[in-house]
């Protein structure tokens, strides 16, 4: 495949008739013929590389800067879209062959791209997702990575997609992979902010920063589905790009929840005189099915199949998902890990519990440290108890880690560094109908320590403590 024909209209200068193989944007995975597109990172410069991708075989270098290379160089303005670009040309532009719908926001976006799949295949679609759990082509499921996958796997999977003949894809879109140009050129049909609260501030540095990432989704989708109720929202329905749908349950918006009941079973509402329900509990939920009913109006599914829908969904795995431990209390697994996402789950489990609700949580190393003591107030102003322990610590000390979110934790609560432990001592002391969260890993099945990933199973966990304390079905 010549160049000239993948850069399509990006501008360059250089040689464009030069036949490569594939895109890389490491020089680890270089190979005979491969165009390898240096990069500027957080970490290092992939123009320092240039020398040893042109060693495994590079045809060209495509750069912003000068490199000293003896093979051809094409130089071009941002090499982070032009990677994007490239990519999506080299898959052949796969996601021009389905319906495309990016889901963005710090919370929900996982259950609402399940929630979408559950509607859509209710119509009789055949739905691609590719989220923070899993890769979903149809029947078939592989795992991911990351939330949004880097420009030339994301394309890699879309063709895997479009040749499968999916009518419509569903994905988490993150801020970083808005940022960083890893979505450029998509053709999105639909794009949902769902809301924003703190997090990636060790990335974004501030809430504007993080706000104006998420906001890049609506200039370049086809139609918009924000929530309103959110602040970042009002500001990104007036920048939108594109027509906007609003949602919301407090101020007026296109689809406003109304009449709206929270019961330990889960929710219901009514849009516009119809009632809709969800048996997944949390005002979140409402939100989350929202933003799911909003996405596929815009796509133009009818009313009628979308309520059957959610009448028959059900949970997402490590959101909100209850555990069978004991008839005596009752385990929750959360991802919850920001502020905003530990008050939803709290708020949750008061709203039903008769017990105490006691929470088990940390803050993941490597990441947004201003959140710590802010998650440790949030969560000691709302639950009876806490546990303040390990999340995936990376390459901090644990202790560092708790020693940060211990200044905002006012009430009962103890410390357990090792979250394994922690997790014993939350179902040896549980009280008769206390709710316990075990907030933070969700879907994970790995701890982060170091640069390794260790297999750290909640569920498999909770299980094994099941048989051995002898609790009751």
């Amino acid at each position: 495949m010549l160049l000239k024909e993948l850069l399509g209209t990006i501008e360059y200068e250089g040689d464009g008739d030069i036949e490569i193989t594939s895109v890389e944007s490491s020089s680890l995975t270089v190979k005979d013929g491969s165009a390898f597109v240096c990069i500027k990172g957080y970490e290092t410069d992939g123009h320092k590389y240039a020398k040893n991708a042109e060693e495994k075989g590079a045809s060209v270098i495509i750069a912003e800067d000068d490199v000293d290379v003896s093979c051809p160089v094409v130089k071009v303005k941002d090499t982070r879209r032009t990677l994007a670009v490239l990519c999506s040309n080299f898959h052949g532009n796969p996601s021009r062959e389905f319906k495309l719908v990016g889901i963005t926001g710090t919370n929900g976006k996982t259950t609402t791209t399940y929630l979408i799949k559950q509607i859509l295949e209710e119509a009789g679609e055949k739905v691609g997702l590719i989220g923070t759990n899993q890769i979903v082509i149809g029947e078939e499921i592989y795992p991911a990575a990351r939330t949004t996958p880097d420009s030339f796997e994301l394309q890699g999977i879309f063709r895997k997609m479009a040749d499968s003949k999916v009518d419509t894809v569903v994905m988490e879109v993150s801020s970083h992979a808005l940022y960083l140009d890893r979505v450029y050129g998509c053709d999105f049909d639909v794009g949902v902010f769902t809301n924003l609260t703190q997090d990636h501030l060790d990335f974004h540095k501030t809430m504007e920063n993080y706000r104006d990432a998420k906001a890049i989704l609506f200039d370049i989708c086809k139609k918009g589905v924000i929530n309103t109720d959110d602040e970042a929202g009002i500001y990104m329905a007036k920048k939108a790009k594109c027509p906007v749908l609003t949602f919301g349950i407090d101020n007026d918006a296109d689809l406003k929840a109304e009449n709206v009941l929270l019961e330990q079973r889960g929710v219901s509402f009514d849009i516009k005189g119809e009632r809709y329900s969800l048996s997944i509990p949390g005002k979140f939920s409402v939100y989350n099915a929202l933003s799911a009913v909003g996405a596929v109006k815009a796509l133009g599914i009818e009313d009628e199949i979308v309520i059957k829908a959610l009448e028959k969904a059900k949970g997402v795995r490590g959101r909100a998902e209850v555990v069978p431990v004991s008839e005596d209390f009752t385990v929750l697994v959360d991802y919850a890990h920001t502020p905003d996402g530990i008050e939803n789950i709290l708020k949750t489990a008061k709203g039903f519990a008769k017990g105490r609700v006691v929470i088990l949580f940390g803050c993941g190393g490597d990441r947004d440290n201003t959140k710590r003591p802010i998650m440790g107030r949030v969560a000691s102003s709302l639950a009876d108890f806490c546990i303040v322990t390990s999340d995936n610590p990376r390459t901090e000390q644990p202790m560092d880690i708790i020693n940060e979110i211990l200044p905002g934790v006012t009430g009962e609560h103890i410390v357990i560094e090792n979250r394994r432990d922690a997790i014993e001592y939350a179902i040896k002391n549980a009280k008769k109908d206390d709710v316990i969260i075990l907030a933070g890993k969700g879907h994970e099945d790995y701890q982060i320590i170091g640069k390794e990933k260790i297999h750290f199973d909640e569920v498999e966990i909770l299980m094994q403590l099941k048989g051995e304390l002898g609790c009751r079905k």
